[in-house]
């Protein structure tokens, strides 16, 4: 039986309740949520992604930030005032990989992961749960996206401490730093970090990601609300460092769907500035709800 490491209880905090894509509020406003069945705006997956940190920085030390990869499949939402912990198994001794979950504080499942150092990471969890996708046929919101698809052009995006990260992630980074659940000086003093610049925590590296200033954007038919269901953070030569300039390319790597989500995958790539070494990278699931979308065939719905 595998020793289990244990984080305390911690309670995020929903910072997009003002998220807007495409004209409108996003899964995380309270109003809208509430139309789509849901008592209220959830808590951003990624949120959950800090509890895991140290736990896994005990284990693995600085290489965990520099070659880390995080592969999560959420499954039940959080939402703002309830508790959260997190878990590991503890690795045998030069093990680079292991598993990992979060709980709400009455044992409700939060997520499941696969955690592991590079640069061989075996198959991560998304990767295992890609092969087992069934094929997306006659999509509805996403007819006219493709597997292979790119982004139109390659983005420079960065994160600097008090930028505003635009409409899909109406904060900033010191924001975030003010709630963030599990904080580190690395995060915003660049002479307490090991690499001598300041370090963006791993629940951010999504927002720098998904920038919303920048960079294409794929043909999903609108007014429609989407929700991570996936996400896997993978660093190559990292960390990643706040005010650093880097360039993004994404690529949809799959389509599938459920009984009531249609769901496109995103691998996005991340580089230094010149597009020469690759850094880090995303594979996200995106999920968007069907019922979001008021032109889905109603039958299609039951």
């Amino acid at each position: 039986m595998h020793e289990i490491l244990k984080g305390e209880l911690r309670r995020p905090i929903n910072l997009l309740t003002e998220q807007k894509y495409a004209g409108h509020k996003s899964l995380h406003d309270d109003a809208e949520a509430a139309r789509l069945g849901i008592k209220a705006g959830p808590v951003e997956g990624p949120t959950h992604f800090s509890q895991f940190v140290p736990l896994l920085a005990d284990v693995w030390g600085r290489a965990w930030f520099e070659q880390g990869c995080f592969s999560c499949h959420f499954l039940n939402m959080v939402f703002e005032g309830e508790e959260v912990w997190a878990e590991i198994d503890q690795p045998a001794p030069n093990a680079t990989r292991t598993l990992a979950r979060a709980f709400k504080a009455d044992s409700t499942p939060v997520l499941e992961a696969s955690a592991s150092l590079g640069p061989d990471h075996g198959e991560t969890l998304l990767e295992e749960r890609m092969k087992k996708l069934r094929p997306a046929d006659d999509l509805v919101i996403l007819a006219d996206l493709k597997a292979g698809m790119t982004g139109r052009d390659d983005e420079i995006v960065s994160m600097g401490p008090d930028q505003h990260m635009g409409d899909l992630y109406p904060f900033s980074l010191a924001d975030k730093l003010k709630v963030i659940t599990e904080t580190d000086p690395m995060y915003s003093d660049a002479k307490a970090s090991p690499w001598g610049r300041a370090v963006i925590p791993l629940e951010m590296v999504s927002v720098l990601a998904n920038y919303s200033s920048h960079g294409a954007r794929f043909p999903v038919r609108n007014p429609s609300i989407g929700l991570f269901a996936d996400l896997e953070i993978r660093m190559i030569d990292g960390p990643l460092f706040v005010g650093e300039a880097y360039l993004l390319r994404r690529e949809i790597v799959a389509l599938s769907q459920s009984r009531r989500v249609e769901n496109y995958w995103v691998r996005t790539r991340i580089f230094d500035a010149k597009g020469k070494t690759q850094k880090a990278e995303m594979l996200l699931n995106h999920g968007v709800m069907k019922a979001s979308y008021p032109h889905y065939p109603a039958e299609r719905l039951s």
